[in-house]
């Protein structure tokens, strides 16, 4: 049975099903209307489905809202979402407003708002879930929260700036980089700039990760050069270096003079390798250990959290120092051969010697097929002495065979 009351927030991210029960995606936001008089009526639902592709469902085809789940009538429309003109996205544009009460007992920050059935089976936003400002000086604690109807508040401004971007960022909270970008990429531009801006310097430099180049210029030639370069820091240096290559080269430059020595130049070495080359694919922080180094120990490695999946992968061993630039490079050992030997067995009696490093000035299209041939994860690159100087792993590989506009919701396709 359908319930008379919902929440929005409560639903972002709650599964949407056909008649047979099977999922068909999970909704992302709910649009509504504002009308000449009355509450705004709800249209519909914006829903993510397979590819990640963002589809509207008219509020029409949705035949139950219960807790936890969404039921359609089966019929969605694959094509590509487009907001219209008089609709309004209650997470993206609405949480966060200000409105004032018309009893004159002052304003308050919606923080969810409620749609209720009415007899004619419309959607109407009944109910507003609001936080008063706070009361003491203090710097703890928050406004007292409480319940009102839509009728009794009045609206201090319509536009999209009047959305608190602390706000949006608190509904985003749970979602993984990828999808985060994803719902950045949703955003206005401006809307979009504002909110990255209000994350936090780790969940930033992990968003940017995952944006386009050109959202990613966007957010960062609206930072100041030391917020910058702190979350240049935090990023993966391949990634960063691509991302400065993209920069006007005195801003570059002075970003990289802000930055940790160490991290500055492994980016400015990634940035003088020509694109399409092994170089400029490769990271510089891979899991390195020398050939005395046990299985135990390579294993208590690559369980650490903030190492990349396809890093962990594997573990290269070299010749000190353990840094790159290394000493000689020596070999690799796939975690699957770690976990077939003792813990105390040494790195240097089962290194695999088969996986011949590259140069890296080899180009990508040898490194495709390499890779393919020999269902690789990961790829050596050693300078002319041997050293090695990091490494290309699959991840670095597909950004680069996938189309510019891979994270968008179509990936490039258009249906009729």
């Amino acid at each position: 049975m359908s319930a008379s009351r919902v929440f929005i927030a409560r639903l972002v991210g709650c599964g949407v099903f056909d008649p047979a029960g099977d999922r068909v995606g999970k909704v992302i936001d709910v649009l509504v209307a504002y009308r000449k008089t009355g509450a705004p009526r709800a249209t519909g639902m914006m829903i993510e489905i397979a590819g990640r592709r963002r589809v509207f469902v008219p509020i029409a085809r949705i035949t139950s809202i219960v807790p936890g789940q969404v039921i359609t009538n089966g019929l969605v429309d694959l094509r590509r979402f487009t907001q219209r003109g008089q609709e309004v996205r209650v997470i993206a544009e609405m949480l966060g407003r200000k409105v004032t009460l018309s009893d004159g007992s002052g304003q308050g920050t919606i923080e969810d708002l409620a749609i209720e059935e009415n007899d004619r089976k419309d959607w109407l936003v009944s109910d507003l879930f609001i936080r008063r400002p706070k009361t003491s000086n203090t710097p703890f604690g928050r406004g007292a929260t409480e319940f009102v109807k839509w009728n009794q508040v009045t609206e201090d401004g319509r536009t999209e700036e009047s959305q608190s971007a602390e706000q949006l960022i608190a509904t985003y909270s749970d979602m993984n980089p990828a999808d985060l970008a994803s719902a950045l990429l949703d955003l206005p531009e401006e809307r979009m700039i504002e909110v990255a801006e209000e994350l936090d310097d780790e969940r930033l430099a992990d968003v940017l990760e995952e944006l386009p180049e050109e959202e990613q210029i966007e957010i960062v030639q609206d930072l100041d050069d030391e917020r910058a370069a702190e979350v240049l820091d935090l990023m993966q240096p391949d990634d960063a270096a691509d991302l400065m290559q993209n920069l006007p080269g005195d801003r570059a430059e002075a970003i990289l003079d802000l930055m940790d020595e160490e991290e500055a130049d492994d980016i400015r070495r990634l940035m003088s390798f020509g694109e399409f080359t092994a170089g400029g694919l490769m990271t510089t922080e891979p899991v390195i250990c020398s050939s005395e180094s046990t299985v135990a120990e390579a294993m208590a490695l690559i369980r650490k959290k903030d190492i990349a999946p396809a890093l962990a992968a594997s573990v290269f061993v070299t010749l000190p120092p353990f840094e790159t630039v290394t000493g000689r490079y020596l070999g690799m050992v796939h975690f699957q051969r770690l976990l077939r030997y003792p813990p105390h067995v040494r790195l240097g009696t089962i290194l695999d010697t088969d996986v011949e490093p590259v140069l890296a000035d080899t180009h990508i299209s040898k490194i495709h097929r390499t890779m393919a041939n020999y269902n690789l994860v990961s790829m050596p690159v050693v300078d002319s002495e041997d050293r090695l100087i990091g490494v290309v792993t699959v991840d670095d590989v597909l950004d680069h065979l996938l189309p510019d506009d891979w994270r968008s919701d179509d990936g490039g396709e258009t249906n009729g």
